[in-house]
């Protein structure tokens, strides 16, 4: 089986969990939605393209193995908006149009973001049946990315380059393992390791989840659920 791998790394990242009111919390590793839209940013595709976005997030297999994540760092945000009232019926894509309004009819919102420290993982993708890309394809987007790539957030940048390679191997545990530009050297196993249905990970299972990162409509931020099976590996000596 043939696996593109890479690695992402850096000083923060933030995988948006639920947005729930004024409060945006993180996964401990980057969800399926991420990663696949990290892919659609590489290969230079528009967030109105929804019909090749969809196909991204439903062609390619993708499993993640953290090697390092740092204390949880809370963020916290005060930001001027415009009333529901003021913005119906006006146009409001950017930011300036939002705030296009006497400063006294704006007011102000607080809001707390969770991000993750010194973050180390690394991603393999397989592809599906049907899949519009060939995994070199995505490699050589990887090494040129058109959008400029993060963590989750665009205050998140990586710390090293993704460094994306292709690999030969029978199972994801031996692709990450065998991954050969890693930027760390404590060690070739992860301590968790998330796969999804289809994937032969090479390693049992701990539990299986139900996570809703799957994409029904970008437009629309519209997710759904899916099965996430997750192993925990004690650390290396």
């Amino acid at each position: 089986m043939q696996y593109l791998v890479f690695q992402l790394q850096g000083a923060m990242a933030s995988w948006g969990e639920s947005a729930v009111g004024e409060y945006r919390g993180t996964h401990d590793l980057p969800t399926a939605s991420a990663l696949a839209g990290l892919l659609c940013a590489a290969m230079g595709l528009r967030r109105d393209q929804e019909e090749a976005i969809q196909a991204v997030h439903r062609h390619y297999l993708l499993a993640v193995g953290v090697y390092a994540s740092g204390p949880m760092l809370r963020d916290y945000h005060t930001a001027q908006v415009a009333s529901r009232s003021l913005l119906k019926g006006t146009r409001h894509a950017t930011r300036k149009d939002e705030l296009a309004f006497p400063r006294a009819q704006l007011s102000t919102i607080l809001s707390t973001r969770d991000h993750l420290q010194e973050v180390r993982y690394r991603i393999a993708v397989q592809a599906g049946q049907d899949a519009p890309y060939s995994l070199d394809v995505l490699r050589q987007a990887l090494l040129t990315p058109v959008f400029v790539p993060y963590l989750g957030r665009k205050s998140c940048p990586l710390e090293a380059p993704m460094a994306p390679c292709l690999i030969e191997v029978d199972d994801v545990i031996s692709a990450l393992s065998g991954y050969p530009y890693a930027a760390e050297v404590s060690s070739s196993r992860p301590t968790k390791l998330t796969w999804c249905d289809g994937m032969t990970p090479g390693i049992e299972s701990s539990l299986t989840i139900r996570q809703r990162d799957r994409l029904i409509h970008r437009g629309a931020w519209q997710y759904g659920e899916r099965t996430q099976h997750v192993a925990m590996l004690p650390r290396e000596v």
